[in-house]
C-alpha cells in the first residue's frame, strides 16, 4: 500500500482491513448499522398506518407506469418496491454468497454441505410447524411466510447482543444459512406464489439469461450492457407471472469474486504513472479502467449497491409493507388466529430446533467429519437468531394473504421478530455465565479452522522473533519502504511486550517495487545482515528510517551495527539475498497477498486494523483456541 493522505497512525489497515475493508467485514458492518434503520422504518410504518390509514393505503396503492410506445409496465407503488427494488437487495445477497463460495469460508467445498443442510431444514421445519397449526383452517397456503430469516436483522442482533460474547465465525455461519434460506425462499415465491405462468415470456427470460452468460464468457465488462440485459430479464419474468425478484439473486450468484492479483496491481500502477507524467483525458480514462479491472466485479458491485439496499431499499420495503392497524380488537383476533401463531411458532421455535438439530445430526452421521465452524452453544444462538423473519416473510405474506389474514400474518412476523430477539439474548446470557473453559468450547467448537497461509512457518528458514513454541504465530508480509509497515511496527512491538511468551512474530519480505523502488535493495540488505546474525537489528533500523534507504544509507546502518563491511558489501552488491526474498514473494502469491502490510494470525488472514487493539483481539482469540486444543 502506498501513503494515503494524512491521518491517524493507526487508521491504516491490512489489505483487507478497516480503511480498505474486506467485502465480508464491510457487509457485516453495513448490515449491523442498517438494522437500526430498518427497525425505525417498521416503527414509522406502524405509526403511519395507525394515524393515517387512508393515506397509507392510498400512497402505496398508487399506480405507476413506465412505457415506451405501446410497451410498458404498470404496477402499484408497493409492487415496484416489492418486485423491483427488492431485486437489488437479493442481488447483494447473491454477491455475498458468491464471494463466500469463491474466497470465504465456503471455498472449502466440504463446508458447503452443513449450511445447505441447516438452511434446508431451517425452511422445512418452520413450514411444517405452520401447516400443523393451520391444517383444516383454509390458511395452509401461507406456509411460506414462516420460513425465511431476515439477514439484516439477524446480523444486527448478533452484533448488538454478542459483540463481546459470540465468535466471529457465527456470523459467517448465520449468513451462509441465510443465503440458502433466501435462495430457496425465492424459488418458493417463483413456483408456489406466482400466478399463471406465461410460457413464451418465461422462455424469453431464459434466453436473455443465456445471452448474459454468453456476454460474460466473451469477457465484456461494460456495466451498461449487463444493466440492459438484466432489465429485460426482469420484465420478461414479470410478464411470465413469476415474481422477478429472483433476477437479482441469480445475477449475484453469477458474479465472480477473486483477490486482486499483484500483476494486475502493478499494471494499474504503471497506468497511473503514465497519467501522472501526461495527465490527459484519454490516459485518465485508461488508468481508471485499469484500476477498476484489478478488483473483482463482485467486490466493486457490493461496494456500489450494498449501502443503497441496506439503508434505502430494505427500509423502504418495510415502510411499504409493515403498516398495519393495531388496536385491542386487532391484537385479540390475531392472537386467536392460527396464522399468527403458525408464523410465530414456526420461526421462534421451529428455526432453532431445525438449525441446531440438523447440524447435530449431520455431525453425528459423518462421525464428526462435518462440523460447524463454531461451538454448539454458538450454533444454538445462531438457530435462535435465524428465527428473526421479516423481509422475505413479509414479501411472501403479501403474496399469500389479503385483508384480515394478511394483518394476522404481519402481527405474527412482528411477534417472531421480538420473540427471536429475546430468545437469542437469553441464550447469549446463559453462554456468558458458563465456566471459562466450558464457555470456550461451547463458543469456539472443535472444527479445524481454514488456513489462509499457504506456506507454513519454518523456524529453520523464517525470521522469527519470540519463542519458537509460542501458541500464537503472527506473520507479516512487509515492505521496508511501505509507510503502513512503519506504522504497524510500533503495534507489533507493543504486541510482543504485552503477550510475552505467548506470541512469536515472523517477517516475510514483499517488496512492492512498482511503488517503492528501494524496497528490494532494503530487503536484500536485511538478508545480508541476517547472514551475520543481525536481521532483527537491521529490520528495526530500516523501519525506523524508511525515508533513507539508498545504498549509502544501508552501509551506514551496517556500520552502526558493527557488521563485517566487506561481507555486507559483497552480499548486497552480488544480490545474494535476492533468491531468499523471491521465496517470500512466491509464498505471498500463493497466499493471495498483494499489499503490505498483510498479517496472518495462526495461519488465518487478519482482516482488521493493525493497531494494537485489533491485533491484540485477534491474538487473544487465537490463543484461546490454541490453549483449548482447538487449533488456530
Amino acid at each position: 500500500m502506498t501513503e494515503s493522505a494524512a491521518g491517524n497512525a493507526y487508521t491504516g489497515t491490512t489489505e483487507c482491513g478497516d480503511q480498505v475493508r474486506s467485502p465480508w467485514r464491510d457487509f457485516l458492518r453495513t448490515e449491523t448499522g442498517s438494522a437500526a434503520v430498518l427497525l425505525a422504518a417498521v416503527v414509522a410504518a406502524l405509526v403511519w398506518a395507525n394515524t393515517g390509514p387512508g393515506t397509507y393505503r392510498t400512497v402505496w396503492d398508487t399506480a405507476l407506469s413506465v412505457r415506451i410506445g405501446s410497451l410498458g409496465v404498470s404496477l402499484g407503488l408497493r409492487g415496484w418496491v416489492n418486485s423491483g427494488l427488492m431485486a437489488l437487495f437479493f442481488f447483494v445477497v447473491g454477491l455475498e454468497a458468491r464471494r463466500e463460495f469463491d474466497m470465504g469460508e465456503l471455498r472449502d467445498r466440504r463446508r458447503v454441505a452443513l449450511p445447505l443442510v441447516a438452511g434446508a431444514c431451517g425452511l422445512a421445519v418452520p413450514a411444517l410447524v405452520y401447516l400443523a397449526l393451520n391444517a383444516g383452517h383454509g390458511t395452509e397456503h401461507g406456509w411460506g411466510a414462516a420460513m425465511s430469516t431476515d439477514t439484516a436483522f439477524a446480523l444486527g442482533i448478533l452484533a448488538l447482543l454478542g459483540r463481546r460474547r459470540l465468535p466471529p465465525g457465527l456470523r459467517t455461519f448465520v449468513l451462509s444459512v441465510a443465503v440458502v434460506d433466501d435462495f430457496v425462499a425465492l424459488a418458493v415465491i417463483a413456483f408456489a406464489y406466482s400466478g399463471h405462468i406465461a410460457l413464451p415470456a418465461l422462455l424469453t427470460a431464459v434466453g436473455l439469461l443465456a445471452l448474459v452468460l454468453a456476454v460474460r464468457a466473451a469477457g465484456l465488462r461494460q456495466g451498461a450492457v449487463y444493466a440492459v440485459l438484466v432489465l429485460a430479464v426482469w420484465v420478461a419474468l414479470l410478464e411470465s407471472g413469476i415474481d422477478p425478484v429472483v433476477t437479482g439473486l441469480v445475477m449475484g450468484l453469477l458474479t465472480y469474486a477473486y483477490p486482486a492479483a499483484r500483476d494486475d496491481l502493478e499494471r494499474a500502477s504503471g497506468l497511473f504513472r503514465r497519467f501522472r507524467e501526461q495527465p490527459t483525458p484519454e490516459l485518465e480514462r485508461t488508468a481508471r479502467r485499469g484500476l477498476a479491472s484489478s478488483i473483482s466485479p463482485n467486490e466493486r458491485l457490493q461496494r456500489a449497491f450494498h449501502p443503497w439496499t441496506s439503508y434505502a431499499v430494505v427500509p423502504l420495503f418495510a415502510l411499504a409493507n409493515a403498516g398495519i392497524g393495531i388496536d385491542a380488537g386487532a391484537l385479540s383476533r390475531a392472537f386467536s388466529s392460527t396464522v399468527t401463531w403458525g408464523i410465530a411458532c414456526g420461526l421462534v421455535l421451529g428455526k432453532p430446533v431445525a438449525v441446531l438439530g440438523s447440524t447435530l445430526a449431520a455431525s453425528a452421521a459423518t462421525r464428526g467429519r462435518v462440523r460447524p465452524p463454531v461451538g454448539w452453544g454458538a450454533v444454538g444462538a445462531g438457530g435462535t437468531v435465524a428465527g428473526v423473519g421479516f423481509t422475505v416473510s413479509l414479501l411472501i405474506a403479501t403474496l399469500a394473504f389479503h385483508g384480515r389474514h394478511l394483518a394476522e400474518a404481519k402481527i405474527g412476523i412482528l411477534t417472531a421478530l421480538l420473540g427471536a430477539s429475546l430468545l437469542t439474548w437469553a441464550v447469549t446470557a446463559v453462554l456468558g455465565r458458563l465456566p471459562k473453559p466450558l464457555r470456550g468450547r461451547a463458543l469456539l467448537g472443535s472444527a479445524e479452522p481454514l488456513t489462509d497461509l499457504a506456506v507454513p512457518v519454518d523456524p529453520g528458514r523464517d525470521k522469527v522473533r519470540g519463542p519458537h513454541d509460542a501458541p500464537v504465530t503472527v506473520v507479516e508480509y512487509g515492505d521496508f519502504e511501505c509507510p503502513y509497515c512503519g506504522r504497524a511496527e510500533s503495534a507489533i512491538r507493543a504486541l510482543l511486550a504485552d503477550f510475552g511468551d505467548d506470541v512469536r512474530y515472523v517477517w516475510r519480505h514483499l517488496p512492492l517495487t512498482d511503488v517503492h523502488p528501494r524496497a528490494q535493495i532494503a530487503a536484500e540488505a536485511a538478508e545480508a545482515a541476517a547472514e551475520q546474525g543481525a536481521f532483527w537489528a537491521m529490520h528495526d533500523l530500516l523501519l525506523d528510517h524508511q525515508g533513507a534507504l539508498r545504498f549509502a544509507d544501508l552501509r551506514a546502518y551496517a556500520e552502526r551495527l558493527g557488521l563485517d563491511m566487506e561481507r555486507f558489501d559483497r552480499h548486497v552488491r552480488r544480490h545474494a539475498g535476492a533468491a531468499r526474498v523471491a521465496e517470500d514473494v512466491e509464498s505471498a502469491d500463493l497466499s493471495g497477498v498483494s499489499g503490505t502490510p498483510t498479517f496472518f494470525v495462526n495461519g488465518r488472514r487478519h482482516t482488521g486494523a493493525y493497531d494494537i487493539g485489533h491485533l491484540s483481539k485477534a491474538v487473544r482469540t487465537a490463543r484461546q483456541r490454541a490453549l483449548l486444543g482447538l487449533g488456530g
